[in-house]
């Protein structure tokens, strides 16, 4: 071996690793847009978009457990830190909503491969909900967890309804009753933490001043958040209408389930007047921020959500205002990837100084 193809390879691990020591808490974020966009397009026909997305989201998924593992064994005193961090803590939840979005995009493929992504992403979800959460609550802090509370924190509920969604999907397929049970049980969670958590974040909002810097593009997780638990509604709704679980709560799922789809409806234009005001009027430099993924994935969402609710009510609005926004999350996947390979041709680590500004902002 030459010695310029030695130092270009040595020059390559350790890129590799300052890679892996600088992976975003958020990373596994691009796997759910990537996914959920597939999924949006697989509803509209565009099946061979939605295999080229799912290829991308598999591969993705796979490189980004691998990193994940190295940066556990090698940097654990990174990653505690980050999930001690109120900041950012939450996007660790990214990987069990990426495990369930891939895991639902092949249900028609391979049943056994969602049931094994959905076991794998249970125990993410429980150290999530019960140590990371316990840890910023109980643990020492500079200052009150809710002083750093931002969009993010909503992807603890996008997870917890992505295995609602799961298993409602799983139940319906193979009709294994008690997931059924489980399915309900974890959207009724997320139902009570979504209100849980706009209060505190909406709060935060109106009792501090903001810059152009804090208002980041995970406050679309507002809308996202809803739109998975409409997702997670209809997949409860299209369960077996003599089940007991669903012959007690269907009135209250079908009338809450349409609620949040319009709440969701009524945060877009807002979340927009967010996006002008940071970039037409405070001048923030538009650039690749991996935190942009969880801008796309609640459009693709929100589209899957829309046109599985107007099939099952009948509303060809809700349904066809679905169609409409696939193409937007489309177009919004191209552009954020565009971003992220400039950032990548010029040597940047895609994420990670604008993670390293998150966790220190307030």
């Amino acid at each position: 071996m030459t010695d310029a193809k030695q130092s270009n390879l040595m020059a390559g691990r350790s890129r590799l690793g300052t890679a892996v020591r600088k992976l975003p808490p958020g990373a596994f974020a691009f796997v759910m847009a990537t996914g959920i966009v597939g999924a949006a397009f697989s509803l509209v026909g565009q099946d061979a978009i939605t295999i080229v997305l799912l290829v991308i989201a598999v591969v993705s998924l796979a490189a980004l457990l691998g990193a994940l593992v190295w940066r556990v064994v090698r940097h654990w005193d990174l990653v505690y830190a980050d999930a001690r961090n109120p900041a950012i803590a939450f996007g660790f939840a990214t990987i069990v909503a990426a495990l369930n979005v891939v895991g639902a995009l092949f249900f028609s493929i391979e049943p056994a491969v969602t049931i094994v992504l959905l076991c794998i992403s249970v125990p993410f979800w429980l150290v999530l909900t019960y140590g990371i959460a316990a840890a910023m609550m109980l643990g020492p802090q500079d200052g009150a967890p809710a002083l750093k509370a931002n969009g993010s924190w909503f992807i603890w509920v996008v997870a917890t309804q992505s295995i609602s969604v799961v298993t409602g999907i799983i139940d319906h397929g193979l009709e294994i009753n008690i997931l059924g049970v489980i399915a309900v049980a974890m959207w009724s969670i997320g139902v009570v933490l979504y209100i849980v958590l706009t209060v505190i974040i909406t709060l935060r909002l109106m009792t501090t001043t903001q810059d152009a810097f804090g208002i980041r593009p995970t406050y679309w997780v507002y809308m996202g958040a809803t739109a998975i638990t409409v997702y997670s509604g209809w997949s409860i709704l299209s369960l077996l209408a003599d089940l007991p679980i669903i012959k007690a709560t269907h009135d209250f799922v079908s009338g809450f389930t349409f609620m949040l789809w319009a709440f969701g409806v009524w945060w877009i234009p807002l979340l927009v007047i967010f996006g002008l005001w940071r970039h037409a009027v405070k001048r923030y430099p538009v650039q690749y921020e991996s935190e942009l993924w969880s801008m796309v994935f609640p459009l693709g969402m929100f589209s899957v959500a829309s046109i599985h609710l107007g099939r099952l009510l009948g509303l060809p609005i809700v349904h066809d205002l679905g169609i409409i926004c696939t193409w937007i999350a489309g177009v919004m996947w191209v552009a954020v990837t565009v971003l992220m390979l400039k950032s990548a041709s010029r040597r940047e680590i895609p994420g990670a100084t604008t993670t390293e500004r998150i966790a220190q902002h307030r």
